[in-house]
């Protein structure tokens, strides 16, 4: 049944909420630095700024290096950013947000260890900080606590009942339980809190336990509220594509293609209908595309083996 799905799995480690010190003169490369509204690019190179103009000291330089750690991790340039948490931490030991930022880079290292022990010291100094304690349960449903993950989560939505990811977390490892009932609760929450998050889970959810029109009810949801989100397009073509629906499968696919063409699954599913179409040539052209992007699946591979073609 699941024959076409190749999905990456959630990014479930939130971000530790931005340094922001206490008020002084700024300027735009602090207010870039400190603003939630800047991208990882333009974060890491105000904050650069600011570290290179050698006029801030103590806390503020501590949140300087903290936030350009926080976009140097989202660029996935892990050591320069664990360098920068570091050095936040020497310049502020009791600052709990650097402390949660350097726990989620050792997580992206799989040092579930270090996380963790970074997120104990994160609330040791904050004990209300809902995002260390929601990245504590992470790391630990990493390491096979169960129990201590969802105690975590908990403790995330007692310290703050708006925070969304708790939500999707907790009711994503209540789904992995077979605990439908309390998944459903909490995805019913996060989709009031974060509706398009929240309609994604819990249409994986319906689309992992079968419940195709369910799932492809709460895609459709998706693609209403952001129809230039290729996530709500290619989730429902697999439906379709499931159900026997290879035109309206196909149609969702030129869509989700449209929006993200970098999306290897998406091109191969989507061969996948043209080949259930008669469009052979179609298909192997997607295929090839696949490949392309992403030379190890398997899937595409065996595709287009079966067409004769040589790759």
């Amino acid at each position: 049944m699941r024959t076409f799905l190749l999905m990456a799995a959630l990014l479930v480690i939130g971000l530790a909420p931005l340094a922001q010190p206490a008020a002084a003169e700024g300027g735009p490369n602090w207010d870039a630095c400190v603003s939630l509204s800047s991208n990882p690019d333009q974060r890491v190179t105000a904050c650069t700024a600011v570290i290179d103009g050698r006029s801030e000291t103590g806390p503020r330089l501590a949140g300087a290096y903290c936030n350009r750690g926080e976009g140097l991790t989202e660029q996935r340039k892990l050591d320069a950013a664990l360098a920068d948490l570091d050095e936040a931490i020497r310049l502020d030991p009791t600052y709990a947000c650097a402390y949660s930022n350097r726990g989620r880079v050792y997580g992206f290292k799989h040092d579930l260890d270090r996380a963790i022990a970074d997120y104990d010291e994160a609330i040791r100094l904050q004990p209300t900080f809902a995002l260390a304690y929601n990245n504590r349960g992470d790391a630990k449903r990493g390491k096979g606590d169960v129990s201590g993950a969802i105690a975590d989560f908990d403790a995330a939505i007692k310290a703050d009942p708006t925070l969304a990811i708790a939500y999707n977390n907790r009711g994503d490892l209540y789904f992995r339980l077979r605990d439908t009932a309390h998944a459903l609760a909490d995805y019913a929450v996060l989709i009031k809190l974060d509706p398009i998050r929240g309609y994604l889970a819990r249409g994986d959810s319906y689309r992992d336990t079968e419940q195709l029109d369910r799932a492809a009810a709460d895609y459709a949801e998706v693609i209403k509220l952001a129809p230039q989100d290729a996530r709500g397009w290619r989730n429902r073509g697999l439906m379709r594509l499931f159900k026997g629906d290879n035109k309206g499968g196909v149609a969702d696919y030129d869509k989700a293609l449209q929006y993200d063409p970098a999306d290897a699954d998406s091109w191969n599913n989507r061969g996948q209908g043209k080949l259930r179409l008669g469009d052979k040539a179609g298909a192997i052209a997607d295929f090839r595309k696949a490949l392309e992007l992403r030379p190890d699946l398997s899937t595409t591979r065996d595709a287009l083996r079966r067409l004769g073609v040589t790759i």
